[in-house]
């Protein structure tokens, strides 16, 4: 079985246009449409990386602060959605 790291590269590119999900248009001027902004592009960023590691295109090195630097907005975002959620309940159990 012959596996070329460009054909590789070409399969998961259609792979990821295919599941794409529309993107939404953030207001630029919120907060939350920033927020959402940068998270975007440094996720942009972390994938360009890993797909230029795939082909041969960029050092390991490269491939691992990106795949640190995705993590990290990750675990941001997971962390902002769980606080608000927990303020949302915490507005629901006040007394009217």
């Amino acid at each position: 079985m012959d596996v070329r790291s460009s054909f590789a590269a070409q399969t998961y590119a259609q792979a990821r246009t295919a599941a794409a999900p529309k993107p939404v248009a953030a207001e630029s001027g919120t907060v939350v449409g920033q927020f959402a902004n940068t998270f975007t592009e440094a996720l942009a960023k972390a994938e360009s990386t890993a797909r230029a590691a795939m082909t041969g295109g960029a050092d390991p090195h490269a491939l691992v602060e990106a795949l640190a630097s995705s993590q990290l907005a990750v675990e941001t975002v997971a962390t902002v959605r769980d606080r608000v959620v927990e303020a949302y309940q915490e507005i629901l159990r006040m007394p009217i």
